[in-house]
């Protein structure tokens, strides 16, 4: 299909026969060449004379005669109007009238209009700018006369064709709508001469006229649309692709929120931008052509009416220039609430756990109320273009009457030169207030936002030759620039200076673990192709045959975003096994051996990474803390402070006795552990296993099906609030009234005119009716901004309190809530529905509202001008009425599928700026943007249907609506006789509007009800099963707990009603100030146990006391405020170094200064430029993983608990740190309860105590040393892990 026809029908729904398919339109090309049909047609409707006519007509029936060839050649030469009558989309409209659509039904878009056609042929012109950049520069050109790139001429290059036929489409509608006012039945109603076959002929030009207007501005729409959305198609897979390819510097300028919110919000107005792209020529060629017809009837009287345009034009130039300003003002409130939610988003468990939530809830509240003064200003301003909409026509014509009245006492107003000026001031109304609102938007969209944040990773002046099969080792202290080489390895670092070359194809193994969110399997194979052998072969070595059995379908499970379902030890093994099977010449390995215990770190060196392992022929680059690596190294490289201080073989840096040898000498004398296969930690995936059988982890976003609820509505307007409800409707009524109040006394003034014979009783009349117009105008405008004001304030009470609802019940959930729900379905409730009810439903509701009171205005004035008319309002309205219920089942529906393929798209685009360094060091962009065009896709098919929906019901409405026309005219031409002009002109000067008038009425009525999806989305969250209440009446002392006694009575705890427990009959008591280490195998309950006494999981039985308060019996806050815990993943936030560390302000400088001293990152942070106050990016992203992680424990230092959890908070940090942190610990804490998850047996060895599980069930706890005499569980555990020797275990010395 050529000329963007709509799409064909998906061949497995619809069974449409060939001669069915809707055919494309026409090029621009063949437009001219008339059909002889057409040509016919005119002629019949237009003959080259007719009796009776004004003179000054005939330029509007020969311009409607070319006009309607064309429309006649579209209709003729599309199979019977198919495509411009859009009846192919009847089988859609029907089938979802039967039952609720799924994306199956839908059809499929044409090949040249997927992105898969579009973004190539897009990126080939945006290339071309750049090669014509280049030349410029070459060519020694002056740097002002070099042509920068220019996206609005590469999207003139891809999309001419298309934006031609608009721009034609667009001018025959404009020239068509003024051809109505020029044949209204005034001049056969007061030229009775006439002919009587005239009046049926206007009144058959009338409707075909508006037939031919809705026919053309139809397809026009759509074509409107079909371009916009391949505008913000390129654009964004230009957006996706350069994500993939900026440098890391670069990137780093921007949060992911803030490139998030470009793809969506920003990709979003450029599109609106294009859809009114036209009105930049359109409106003041509307308006030139008002001003010519107005001429005919009022000469040169409309001069006043124009003065007061060039007045109006100025003012709505300065409203445009403010809303541009508030927009950008918006848009930056937007991003920044945007990364907020993005890092809640994330970093929710920690939130959860340290029950700050109500804190981030005001963080984001306070963002927000900026949002809501701008969107105040905004629409204060919004109440004087409405102003301005509503009282030009009034203040125009009042102007031209008053002139054309004054200049000359022979100048009578009469019906037809009133009520004709009246329809063409209406006109004027739209262009005068778009025009100035596209050039703002525009100028807009050409804004660029930046926002840069500092990154102090530095290396320096490194000469580095790696052998080919060699082992390269890299160790050195947190921040010695360790991650950052290999970085520079990948190019993902500036260079300032040098050269960096490799040979061959790399693979790459980041230090946080990226796990697609996509089954297992596809992790792995990370797009190659399934090779039995080696696939099992990379599972065996990377030790994960042993989680198959665990996972609920093996392989094929599905891993949550991030892989929230595995634990920190797989999540690595699972990236790990992705770089082994990618089978590179280069391997890039970043402390994979951090996240696993000893025994499977021994495995994983032994058969992968070591000289006998999988990749013993390959050249592997290994950044380690761990010493058992060491001596299998071919050559190990020291760093400190971004520099090689070292470098040699194991043997030679011994021999050297320098720094290294000093530190093994130290740390070394330590045997490491040997085996230990119970570490790792429990995952979340473990704990479900049985939850999940048979279904998917992460939860698709369901598609709600049937009408919207009227509770959907009503939510909306109680958090609109009934007094500004109330308000808002008196305000709409009687500004309606007052409207029609001034119609009316127009059509009484000419009556009254015809009938006075004295000038002195004309004059008084005259300025006894221009006063009264006067006086209605200015209170239609005292109505207007009260109307606007109060609208504001209802509309700002409504967001703000959708807004905090929703994200108070997200914030709410239950963590289970957000490991299975992807992220972008989130974000998406928090742009897409966001915007919608901060700037789009309350004007679909008073549009609505608004419209309604015309309707209702327009049939009394018709039935009043022609009581027969009653008759066919009833099944015209029975006919609106029928096709509104008839399309909207479609049109939710459709618009329900639209809003869940956003999610995917953000979803995808996230989890691609998390991984774009390893995706990039693969080689694997191409796949990834093919992706991206996948999800796209999807979306646009949703959307393009939604066009096609909105025109298939524009067409049968505005038919409906000439039909209205066409009879009131009838009616009019049979009760001539009895009808005065004034009365007439009235009339059909209403009638002329009901078209537009009802159909803008039923749509609005759709949008509300396809609109609500967004409020029911919002809303859904609030309907969902909440955590305990934070507080309760029932609150603990202030005190509480002084003594850190944890008790667990007869505890059972499961996931689920219908699961086996997780933990069964679990009882125990620590005592005073003890520590307790909790070990057991995978699986055995340890992350449980701790879920349970932070109520992150709630109890089936039994109870938890601490210091003798049931936690059950006291709020989610009073518990966890009092905890402390110390987790695996290091999580920051973007902010200073003193909001990460005291987020609730609650500490001074000096004690955070202290804490940072004992946790060894006081140098580290004195060197930063504001030192506490440097601003930490997003995720921690310029600090070491090692760093992030050292801060976490600080933060928890300045937590004064009595009950600490330790969850291996070290395990990024070398060892030489780690013990001073252990030290730290023991010293800090020593007055605390402390509960260590062990994963590094040794660390435990110095408890009081030690707690033993297996399977959910205590089956021993007491000392280490009685422990080992007993020769149970852990003594076989301790065996295994080598510590035991001559049978004693080694321990430090205990701190009591």
């Amino acid at each position: 299909m050529e000329g963007g026809g709509p799409f064909y029908p998906h061949p497995d729904v619809l069974q449409v026969s060939s001669d069915e398919l809707p055919p494309s339109l026409p090029s621009v090309a063949e437009v001219p060449a008339l059909h002889p049909e057409a040509l016919r047609v005119s002629l019949i409707l237009f003959p080259s004379s007719c009796p009776g006519l004004p003179r000054h007509w005939g330029l509007s029936f020969q311009a409607l005669r070319c006009f309607l060839c064309i429309a006649s050649y579209f209709i003729c030469k599309n199979a019977g109007g198919t495509i411009i009558l859009f009846a192919f989309f009847n089988r859609i409209i029907t089938l979802g009238y039967k039952r609720p659509l799924q994306r199956e039904d839908l059809f499929e878009l044409n090949d040249h209009d997927s992105p898969y056609t579009v973004c190539p042929a897009f990126e080939k012109h945006w290339k071309e700018e750049h090669i014509q950049r280049r030349k410029d520069e070459e060519s020694l050109l002056a740097p002002q006369q070099r042509r920068k790139p220019s996206l609005f001429r590469a999207l003139w290059r891809t999309f001419r064709v298309l934006f031609i036929q608009v721009f034609l489409l667009k001018l025959l509608a404009d020239m068509l709508a003024f051809v109505s006012p020029q044949v209204l039945l005034i001049a056969f109603c007061e030229n009775q001469p006439l002919l009587d076959w005239s009046g049926p002929t206007y009144a058959v030009v009338l409707f075909v006229a508006a037939a031919s207007y809705t026919l053309i501005l139809q397809v026009y729409h759509r074509l409107n649309m079909l371009a916009a959305a391949k505008i913000k198609t390129a654009v964004i897979g230009l957006i996706y692709k350069k994500a993939l390819s900026i440098t890391n510097s670069s990137r780093r300028k921007f949060t992911t929120g803030e490139v998030v919110n470009l793809m969506s919000a920003d990709a979003q107005q450029l599109m609106d931008m294009a859809l009114n792209m036209n009105l930049l020529w359109s409106a003041p060629f509307q308006i030139l052509l008002a001003i010519y017809f107005l001429w005919k009837e009022l000469g040169s009287a409309v001069m006043a009416g124009l003065a007061v345009l060039l007045l109006i034009i100025p003012l709505n130039a300065f409203v445009a220039s403010r809303v541009k300003h508030l927009k950008k003002t918006h848009m930056k409130a937007k991003d920044q609430r945007l990364k907020l939610l993005n890092e809640i988003l994330h970093g929710i468990k920690i939130l959860k756990l340290y029950a700050w939530e109500p804190s981030f809830l005001q963080k984001i509240v306070k963002v927000r109320e900026g949002e809501m003064e701008v969107l105040k200003s905004s629409g204060y301003l919004t109440a004087f273009s409405m102003l301005t909409l509503t009282c030009v026509p009034f203040l125009v014509s009042m102007a031209s009457f008053g002139v054309f009245v004054m200049k000359n006492n022979e100048n009578v107003l009469t019906a037809s030169t009133v009520f004709t000026s009246i329809s063409l001031f209406n006109i004027l109304r739209l262009p005068l207030f778009d025009l100035p609102t596209v050039i703002s938007s525009i100028v807009q969209v050409c804004d660029a936002r930046c926002i840069l944040i500092s990154v102090y990773f530095v290396i320096f002046r490194l000469n580095l030759k790696i052998a080919d099969e060699s082992l390269v080792a890299v160790v050195g202290q947190v921040g010695a620039g360790k991650s950052s080489l290999l970085s520079a390895i990948l190019g993902e670092m500036e260079k300032v200076e040098g050269l960096i070359q490799r040979k061959g194809t790399v693979a790459y193994v980041s230090q946080q673990a990226w796990i697609q969110n996509a089954t297992l399997q596809e992790n792995i194979l990370f797009g190659a192709n399934m090779i039995e052998s080696r696939y099992h072969l990379v599972m065996e070595a990377c030790c994960l045959l042993p989680d198959l059995e665990l996972l609920p379908h093996g392989d094929q499970t599905e891993i949550g975003e991030r892989g929230v379902n595995l634990s920190g030890g797989q999540k690595q093994r699972v990236s790990l096994a992705r770089a082994v099977y990618a089978d590179a010449d280069i391997y890039l390995l970043d402390d994979p051996l951090s996240a696993v215990d000893v025994h499977v770190g021994n495995q994983l060196l032994e058969k992968v990474i070591g000289p006998a392992g999988l990749l013993k022929n390959k050249t592997r680059v290994l950044v380690t803390n761990s010493t058992v690596v060491l001596p299998l190294a071919d050559q190990i490289l020291v760093m400190d402070e971004g520099r090689i201080i070292e470098m040699g073989s194991y043997e030679k840096l011994l021999s050297d006795k320098q720094r290294f040898a000093d530190f093994l000498e130290k740390y070394c004398s330590k045997p490491e552990e040997k085996s230990r296969p119970e570490a790792e930690g429990e995952s979340s995936c473990e704990r479900r296993c049985k939850e999940n059988k048979g279904r998917l982890l992460m939860k698709k976003e369901e598609v709600a099906t049937g009408s919207v609820k009227g509770s959907v509505i009503l939510k909306y307007l109680n958090s609109f609030g009934t007094f500004w409800v109330t308000l808002t409707m008196l305000a709409y009524i009687s500004q309606n009234t007052v409207s029609l109040g001034q119609n009316w006394l127009l059509r009484t003034w000419t009556d009254e005119a015809k009938q006075v014979q004295e000038m002195a009783k004309w004059i008084e009349l005259r300025d006894s009716r221009l006063r009264m117009y006067g006086e209605l105008g200015v209170i239609q405008a005292l109505a207007v901004c009260f109307g606007a004001f109060v609208l504001t304030k209802g509309t700002l009470q409504a967001s703000r309190t959708l807004h905090y609802q929703m994200l108070d019940s997200i914030l709410h959930l239950p963590l289970l809530f957000f490991e299975t729900t992807p992220i972008g379905q989130l974000v998406s409730r928090s742009t897409k529905d966001i915007y919608v009810i901060d700037e789009r439903f309350h004007y679909y509701l008073r549009t609505w509202f608004s419209c309604l009171l015309d309707v209702i205005g327009t049939v009394v004035v018709i039935i009043v001008a022609t009581p027969l008319f009653a008759v066919a309002i009833v099944p015209l309205g029975i006919l609106y009425f029928s096709i509104q219920r008839y399309y909207i089942a479609s049109s939710r529906q459709i618009r329900r599928l639209d809003g869940a393929s956003r999610s995917p798209v953000i979803s995808h685009f996230s989890e691609t700026l998390l991984g774009v360094s390893t995706i990039r060091a693969f080689g694997y962009q191409d796949r990834f943007i093919s992706q991206n065009k996948e999800v796209i896709y999807e979306n646009l098919v949703c959307y393009y249907n939604n066009v096609i929906s909105n025109r298939w019901l524009a067409v049968r409405l505005e038919f409906v609506g000439n039909l209205m026309i066409f009879l009131a005219a009838l009616f009019m031409v049979k009760n001539k006789s009895h009808l005065d002009s004034g009365t007439v002109g009235l009339a059909m000067t209403y009638a002329l509007n009901i078209t537009a008038t009802l159909n803008f009425w039923v749509r609005k009525a759709c949008e509300i009800e396809t609109n609500a999806v967004a409020i029911e989305r919002i809303c859904e969250y609030s309907e969902m099963d909440k955590e305990a209440p934070w507080t309760l009446p029932t609150r603990p002392p202030a005190d509480w707990p002084e003594q850190g006694i944890v008790h667990f009575d007869k505890y059972e705890a499961r996931y689920k009603r219908n699961l086996e427990p997780a933990l069964h009959d679990v009882s125990f008591q620590t005592l005073c100030k003890e520590k307790v280490g909790i070990v057991g195998r995978t699986g055995a309950g340890k992350s449980t146990l701790t879920n349970c006494l932070f109520r992150i999981l709630e109890a089936s039985k039994g109870r938890i006391f601490i210091d003798g308060v049931d936690i059950s019996a006291i709020g989610l806050h009073d518990l966890r405020e009092k905890l402390n815990i110390i987790p695996q993943d290091p999580v920051l936030f973007s902010g200073t170094v003193r909001e990460n560390l005291d987020p609730l302000g609650s500490h001074s400088d000096s004690e955070l200064w202290m804490a940072l001293e004992l946790c060894h990152l006081k140098d580290f942070v004195q060197s930063l430029p504001e030192h506490i106050h440097h601003e930490v990016a997003e995720g921690g992203e310029n600090l070491s993983v090692g760093q992030r992680q050292l801060l976490c424990l600080t933060r928890a230092l300045l937590r004064k608990t009595k009950v600490l959890i330790l969850d291996e908070a070290t395990a990024s940090i070398d060892l030489e740190t780690d013990n001073l942190v252990q030290m730290t610990i023991r010293k800090t804490f020593s007055d605390c309860t402390i509960l260590t998850i062990a994963h590094r047996l040794h660390t435990i060895m110095d408890s009081d105590r030690v707690l033993v599980l297996d399977s959910g069930r205590v089956v021993e706890f007491d000392s280490p040393e009685n422990l080992l005499e007993k020769g149970g569980v852990f003594y076989h555990m301790v065996s295994e892990a080598g510590i035991i020797q001559n049978g004693k275990a080694k321990t430090t010395n205990r701190r009591r």
